[in-house]
């Protein structure tokens, strides 16, 4: 379960760092209210997270799954570059995330 929760956390974490680009600033009442909620969430997941889990381990797997999905949604819906040499940084961030939750 706590894998799972932190797998939702990492999810949250590329909702609200998305969501900052829809701010505009936070001028924007409804992206910025969308974007603090997911902050919230994705912080108390990883803490119910780093109850059952090392916290080096939980924070790293967080925060990639966090980077990679950024950056993926960045490129869908932001139109940010899609390069082979920055997808294939991705790809270590992936595997980087399977081995430490192979390894924990």
């Amino acid at each position: 379960m706590a894998w799972f929760l932190l797998f939702l956390a990492g999810l949250f974490e590329c909702g609200w760092a998305i969501g900052l680009k829809y701010t505009d600033g936070f001028t924007r009442p409804l992206p910025t209210a969308l974007t603090v909620i997911s902050m919230v969430v994705s912080i108390v997941l990883l803490g119910l997270a780093v109850k059952h889990l090392p916290i080096g381990t939980a924070y790293a797997v967080w925060t990639g799954i966090g980077t990679v999905g950024t950056v993926l949604l960045g490129t869908w819906l932001l139109g940010d570059e899609a390069s082979v040499s920055r997808l294939a940084c991705i790809m270590l961030i992936v595997g980087g995330i399977a081995g430490l939750k192979l390894t924990a």
